[in-house]
Parts: structure tokens; C-alpha cells; sequence
């Protein structure tokens, strides 16, 4: 895996943030329009980074 790639983490305060609006969903039992917003793009970043990250694994095992 490259190790540019292998560094790329979800920002802590990314994560810290989808967290929280998890948590509301919990506690609350839902989110407000704009909330659920930025929750679905956040979980759409960090599934995109994952994804780009074993892509690459399965490069570098090819290799």
C-alpha cells in the first residue's frame, strides 16, 4: 500500500462530530434535516476513505 495512503486518517474532529450526531440520533431518537445532512455526508467521507485504502491493499498485495 502506498504510504501516503496507508497515513490517511478520518480527521479526529470529523470523526468526534459524527460521532455526536450518532449519539443525538440516540438520545433524541432522530436528527433534524440538517443534522441528518451532515451525518450521511460525513459517513460517505469515512466509507470513501475506507474504500480507497483496501483498494489499495489489494494493489499492493498484487503487486
Amino acid at each position: 500500500m502506498p504510504a501516503r495512503l496507508a497515513k490517511l486518517r478520518f480527521p479526529k474532529a470529523l470523526d468526534d462530530r459524527l460521532h455526536h450526531l450518532l449519539d443525538e440520533q440516540g438520545r433524541r431518537g432522530r436528527l433534524t434535516a440538517a443534522e441528518r445532512k451532515e451525518a450521511e455526508a460525513l459517513t460517505q467521507m469515512a466509507s470513501m476513505l475506507s474504500i480507497l485504502k483496501l483498494g489499495a491493499q489489494v494493489k499492493a498485495r498484487k503487486a
